[in-house]
């Protein structure tokens, strides 16, 4: 009798425990769902397209711009730069972009949405700079006319237009037009590329002319 009397005992502490187990974790997943310090992981922000070109470029003819609204994928698009300076866009038709940077561009854009939409947020971004040009000629494997990127550089477009077997890449020389007359600057690729006289390895403007002989 006592043996079963113990057994029953033992049996009895066994469920007690399994339940009381079961109830502590039901409180704790309650606890945790319920929790007011629980915080849900934030959405990763979404990526930013950073400019190509300086805040002071000013738009041209051919270039082609990346016009983000914010909230407003439909009115989000990527376009050229007409040769009458004008893009076209949804609610809006023609809007004057050349001559203007990305800031005053958009905030033209900007005043212009205000009628359809509350304010509204628009980035302009220059993702091709067609509208300014410098050129290379002479021996060279690809000649004529270059996109000018910001900030380059001789050794830059020479390295993108290449040479010919007949290149006198010692007697390179640069042309721009400098206070309404021509200027003519001598450029030495084999020191250039050796580090030496880096003041002749010249940024490049809109216009400019390398010639190899």
């Amino acid at each position: 009798m006592n043996k079963v009397f113990k057994l029953a005992c033992l049996l009895l502490l066994g469920v007690l425990a399994v339940g009381a187990y079961a109830q502590d974790e039901d409180n704790s997943n309650g606890s945790d769902s319920n929790d007011e310090y629980s915080t849900k992981p934030e959405k990763p922000p979404e990526p930013v397209l950073k400019p190509l070109v300086p805040s002071d470029y000013v738009i041209g003819a051919d270039d082609t711009l990346r016009i983000s609204v914010w909230k407003e994928p439909d009115l989000s698009v990527t376009l050229p730069v007409r040769p009458d300076g004008k893009i076209s866009m949804p609610l809006l038709d023609d809007v004057q972009a050349s001559g203007l940077t990305p800031v005053q561009l958009g905030n033209s854009i900007k005043d212009k949405l205000k009628k359809y939409i509350a304010d509204p947020r628009v980035t302009v971004v220059v993702t091709a700079m067609n509208s300014q040009r410098i050129y290379v000629l002479g021996e060279v494997l690809h000649s004529g006319a270059m996109p000018l990127l910001p900030n380059m550089t001789m050794l830059q477009a020479l390295s993108s237009a290449g040479f010919t077997q007949f290149a006198k890449i010692k007697d390179i020389y640069l042309m721009r037009m400098q206070d309404g007359q021509q200027v003519k600057a001598r450029f030495n690729y084999k020191d250039a590329i050796k580090g030496r006289d880096p003041q002749q390895n010249y940024v490049l403007k809109p216009g400019d002319t390398i010639v190899v002989p």
